[in-house]
């Protein structure tokens, strides 16, 4: 199965030459945030509307190292939480994405 995970591109990059992955979350709540494909709108909406670009990591459930457990979470929908670093070799897609500016913003 895949998931994703949405992280800032210097976050990601700061990780690069590393063994694995890991988010400011993984320190204050114990967990990676991650999302299903339909729930990637929803977040990027929510979480990273003033961003002018993020990176999309693609997941490769069966490769991960440490424990991934669905959780209720936001309006009571379940996401994926990864209880520890993620390993770069379950990472089987990088997508840079710059999203479109707020235009509420813009007046």
């Amino acid at each position: 199965m895949l998931i994703y995970h949405v992280t800032t591109p210097a976050n990601w990059e700061k990780y690069q030459g590393r063994p694995s992955y890991q988010t400011d979350s993984l320190q204050t709540e114990g967990f990676i945030h991650c999302s299903y494909e339909n729930q990637l709108p929803g977040v990027l909406k929510r979480y990273f509307a003033g961003a002018e670009k993020v990176v999309i990591l693609t997941i490769d459930t069966e490769k991960l190292r440490s424990k991934l457990v669905a959780e209720t979470s936001t309006a009571g929908e379940a996401f994926p939480h990864l209880y520890g670093r993620l390993n770069h070799n379950a990472v089987v897609n990088v997508e840079e994405r710059v999203l479109a500016p707020n235009l509420a913003e813009l007046g």
